[in-house]
């Protein structure tokens, strides 16, 4: 089989583009928060990145193909075709997805919240963490 014709390269260059339209999702909404900014990227992430198992007619009769695609898509297919038990499960699954992307957005502004609070060990003037509202210093050179 061709290498053109490989699932596995299908695969790699959705997760390649779906990479680049996260960054640049990202740093199109630098004028957000990050709390908001984290929670749309990786709500979009989770739409895009949720799998779930398809079945497609083949001309034979009686035969079937199965494979992966992404939830999104195969909901959107059993949009098109007016097909609700294709489309809801698939439905169901780039839900879960998103929320699963959300909580994950929310977990890593949780966890980076305290970048901020930066101590210099060095100084001898910086013993305790800065307050907040605090007036900032400015290195002196000399």
């Amino acid at each position: 089989m061709p290498i053109t014709e490989s699932m596995t390269l299908l695969w790699l260059v959705y997760g390649f583009l779906s990479l680049v339209v996260l960054l640049a999702g990202y740093l199109g909404l630098a004028f957000l928060p990050r709390l908001l900014r984290l929670t749309l990227t990786w709500l979009v992430a989770g739409v895009m990145w949720t799998p779930t198992r398809f079945q497609m007619p083949l001309l034979e009769e009686g035969e079937f193909y199965t494979g992966l695609a992404p939830a999104v898509v195969v909901a959107l297919v059993g949009f098109l075709e007016r097909s609700s038990e294709v489309m809801m499960p698939a439905l169901l699954l780039t839900l879960v997805g998103a929320v699963a992307g959300v909580a994950f957005g929310l977990l890593l502004w949780w966890r980076g919240r305290h970048d901020d609070d930066y101590v210099d060990m060095d100084d001898p003037e910086d013993d305790v963490a800065p307050r907040r509202g605090a007036e900032r210093r400015e290195p002196v050179i000399g």
